[in-house]
């Protein structure tokens, strides 16, 4: 990013705000979006509404196949928000897409699906209770 060159060369605190703000690259969050869409597609669409730095299509790892999702990065904030408003809610390649400025990542987060509650797992197999089926634990195996 052009701010990332400018910090280099110049301690953030000496960088005027209203410098930084000029050069200030929206990202937009694309989903629902057809399993054939191409970032080149996606670049081609948003660039009738100012300069795309950057655009991509998120793809399942594993099978290879678009997840139904995308970034775009536009280098102008009022040029992003002019796509947004136009793009949102309209069909492209017979689905309706949700196009909307992306949110920062929080801290901490990523890495699939770690946080949230137990789903369970370990810890003796699933059975609850009941009556002792001997095994390990000593007892009568008649089993």
């Amino acid at each position: 990013m052009i701010t990332d060159l400018f910090t280099h060369i110049l301690p953030v605190s000496i960088i005027p705000p209203h410098f930084i703000l000029i050069f200030s690259i929206m990202n937009i969050f694309v989903t629902k979006l057809s399993s054939n869409v191409t970032q080149d597609d996606l670049m081609d669409l948003f660039a009738q509404y100012g300069e795309v730095s950057s655009a991509k299509v998120i793809m399942d790892r594993d099978t290879g196949n678009s997840k139904g999702y995308g970034f775009v990065e536009m280098d102008d904030d009022s040029e992003g928000q002019a796509a947004i408003d136009a793009l949102n809610d309209s069909e492209y390649d017979g689905r309706r897409m949700v196009v909307k400025q992306a949110r920062p990542r929080e801290e901490g987060g990523g890495g699939g699906r770690r946080g949230g509650f137990d789903r369970g797992g370990g810890g003796g197999g699933g059975r609850r209770g009941g009556f002792d089926r001997g095994g390990s634990r000593g007892g009568n195996s008649g089993w």
